[in-house]
């Protein structure tokens, strides 16, 4: 172990943190360059968690990176911005919080760490709005190596889904894949090809993946690499069983792992970072909406095993607010082994022209080109789970969909596999997903008028920055969101919600202690991530806005366990009893 002291020997610890996704992690590494005493414990094999599959980017306002990127963002715009989009619905004191304390933890984590993050200088707000930003808070993690981590390490690391990796275990980049799919287009295509492939190819004769790491699992391998450096051990395949309390106070837990049952004390608390609700399936079938309580998209590990321990000594859980989860239409088959590939669609294809999405009924019900979360809000409101995909051959060569790239190269197999309908009528496609055929076809061309006129009237599809943003400027139609549907084969490819992350957690303050039923923080118990309830609650405002929470919230709980946030006199009492998170 890179750590001066074997795990396996510790008995008490200043600060015990369960959990090594991205909040978890940024603690206990924040907390030992504080000088506590520390120790993190991860349930599985592996650190990551829902961090590792993710996309990376982390929404933090007014950063310095923002500056350093030539499109500066100012907190105060950040705050018009959220107060328009989560309005009254409560969490105010805490987003407070968030937005005075991002720019010092993502400095400290710059300065300190090697936690290295890039502000992107296009990369807009989920909704327009006071104070919306086309560029600037979102802040994806610089590319890692990871053949700077030992061996072992680099195991540890919690891999990408399959899905989403090339060639059996290489990542690639958004923009990256246009090179890979058409090398001999131009030297520079050819160029970037074989820097990419040959690397992966080299990675293989050592490696079971490629090391060169990109987004969540980017920012996963920089957390890890700065807990090695920190010296902070790490007990691995340590579950979190119970909490330890004496006098009213959280005083340590009770870690399970290959050799049973093992209590460790924290002197400044326990830190709850497993998750959120996840695979919890007792909070699933109270909460979540029919059609969304059999997939998430975290590991299957993640069981909520903070709530559970958490509201076993009083602790008080919040529903969400807006939705008890932040969601993804995703798409989904069985391969030969019977495994489930599913596919996240995220950006990639429906928000370009000439594709649109129906319930049942064969009608549009949501505009196709808003947020994944958005989207899947629509489906649930509406009772289109599933919906429908729909597009025409044109569509499927140049933009693909889902799991089937541009150029439809595999396009055949996904037919074959059942991921994707095929059929030559629009009055076939209407049978074979089992919708009314004279509303498919009043759909068809009620979409293809607006793809003539460039305006959706009924969804209004287009008309926001994040929609133009994720359309094609270049394909020449009047709205860069909308083109006609032409001439058969159609396709449809069925999508449902699953859950990317928890908006219902554990009640907390704006130092991330964990509430009780009454409202006041239990003495020595801390939680971040996903297992505090959404600073947002339920809504959605842009491009990692459950990473940015949950590490600048994990920064502050390390800073308050080291004695470095003060409490103001009288805060959060009033307020406190009228709501838990106001």
């Amino acid at each position: 172990m890179p750590s001066d002291r074997n795990p396996d020997d510790l008995e008490e610890v200043d600060l015990l943190v369960c959990g090594a996704g991205a909040g978890g992690m940024t603690a206990a590494l924040v907390a030992q360059l504080e000088g506590l005493d520390v120790v993190l414990a991860e349930k599985t094999a592996q650190v990551g968690g829902t961090t590792s599959t993710s996309g990376g980017t982390t929404w933090v306002p007014g950063t310095h990176l923002s500056e350093l990127a030539g499109v500066p963002d100012r907190v105060e715009d950040a705050r018009a911005f959220l107060e328009s989009v989560v309005a009254n619905r409560g969490g105010a004191r805490l987003r407070e919080a968030f937005l005075t304390s991002g720019r010092a933890a993502i400095e400290e984590l710059d300065r300190k760490t090697d936690v290295k993050f890039a502000a992107a200088a296009a990369h807009p707000d989920y909704l327009d709005g006071p104070g919306a930003a086309y560029g600037g808070r979102a802040l994806g993690p610089i590319n890692f190596d990871g053949r700077l981590l030992s061996r072992e390490d680099f195991e540890r690391v919690r891999p990408p889904r399959g899905e989403f990796m090339g060639l059996g275990g290489m990542m690639v980049g958004r923009a990256e894949v246009g090179a890979l799919l058409a090398p001999f287009a131009s030297i520079a295509n050819l160029r970037s090809a074989i820097a990419i492939v040959g690397g992966y190819m080299l990675d293989r004769l050592r490696y079971r993946r490629g090391t060169r790491l990109l987004m969540g699992n980017a920012l996963v391998a920089r957390l890890l690499y700065s807990l090695r450096k920190a010296k902070v051990p790490i007990l691995f395949e340590s579950g979190l069983k119970e909490l330890v309390v004496e006098n009213g106070r959280v005083v340590g837990a009770v870690l399970e792992g290959p050799a049973g049952l093992r209590r460790i004390r924290a002197r400044k608390g326990v830190v709850l970072a497993t998750g959120g609700v996840c695979w919890n399936k007792a909070i699933r079938e109270r909460l979540f909406p029919q059609g969304t309580r059999d997939y998430a998209l975290g590991p299957v590990t993640n069981t909520g095993d903070g709530a559970d321990v958490a509201m076993a000594i009083g602790a008080r859980f919040e529903d969400g607010g807006d939705s008890p989860a932040l969601w993804m239409p995703c798409s989904s088959y069985r391969r030969p082994d019977g495994t489930l590939a599913v596919w996240p669609h995220i950006i990639l294809d429906r928000a370009k022209p000439g594709l649109f999405a129906v319930d049942v009924r064969g009608r549009r019900f949501v505009n196709e080109a808003n947020s994944y979360h958005d989207f899947a809000m629509g489906q649930i409101a509406t009772g289109a789970i599933p919906a429908h995909l729909v597009c025409d051959a044109a569509f499927m060569r140049r933009y693909g969909m889902g799991m089937i790239l541009p150029g439809a190269r595999n396009l055949r197999a996904m037919v074959k596999a059942g991921y994707v309908i095929e059929a030559s009528t629009l009055t076939e496609l209407a049978s074979k997903i089992q919708c009314d055929p004279a509303a498919l076809a009043a759909t068809v061309e009620s979409y293809n008028r607006a793809a003539a006129s460039g305006v959706d009237d009924e969804f209004g599809r287009g008309s926001s920055v994040v929609n133009r943003f994720n359309g094609d400027a270049a394909s020449g139609s009047k709205n860069p969101c909308l083109g006609p549907v032409g001439a058969g084969p159609y396709y449809a490819m069925a999508v449902r919600p699953a859950d990317l992350a928890s908006s219902a957690g554990l009640s907390g303050d704006e130092f991330g202690r964990v509430l009780d039923e009454d409202c006041e923080p239990i003495s020595g118990l801390y939680a971040c991530g996903n297992d505090l309830a959404s600073i947002f609650r339920g809504t959605y405002p842009g491009p990692g806005t459950t990473l940015g929470p949950a590490l600048v919230f994990g920064w502050r709980v390390a800073k308050h366990a080291a004695g470095k946030l003060a409490e103001s006199a009288g805060a959060m009492t009033d307020e406190r009893k009228q709501h838990a998170t106001l």
